[in-house]
């Protein structure tokens, strides 16, 4: 079995240090990293067809926005450390979203960075990194 680390990679500081570390130990155990993306989406159901035409043309500006902003410029710098690298951008809930990719992609383990906000909001409603920690459905390393 290949090793292959799955790092959440949102462009933010947290997401440069989770891949920095996925990137040393994908390095010392020959293993190929994966960077995934994901996008909050809703559906809106009561929206107007031709709103929904327009949320789905939007919906495709974010993707290709997201892939050239955010993965593509990773994966190179992934690429240049001579590490095996694919990407994913999806839609989604994104510790549901986070834990399908590594499921798919055969992941031997999850890796994602801390922010470190301690505000109300994620007190009540929980972070994204302690989500995966209760449900990841392989080890998740949460880079600080």
């Amino acid at each position: 079995m290949s090793t292959k680390y799955v790092v959440a990679c949102d462009g933010s500081a947290a997401s440069e240090r989770a891949l920095s570390f996925a990137i040393e130990c994908a390095g010392l155990h020959g293993a190929s990293i994966v960077i995934a993306h994901v996008l909050e989406w809703s559906p809106y159901s009561f929206l107007t067809p031709e709103e929904l035409a327009e949320r789905h043309k939007r919906r495709g500006e974010e993707l290709e926005r997201a892939k050239t902003a955010v993965a593509d410029p990773l994966a190179k710098q992934v690429a240049d450390q001579g590490l095996a690298v694919d990407t994913v951008i999806r839609y989604g809930h994104v510790a549901e979203t986070l834990c399908q990719i590594a499921t798919e992609t055969g992941a031997s383990q999850l890796v994602i960075g801390r922010t470190g906000d301690s505000g109300l909001a994620t007190r009540v409603f929980g972070s994204v990194a302690g989500t995966l920690a209760q449900i990841a459905p392989v080890p998740c390393t949460i880079v600080p």
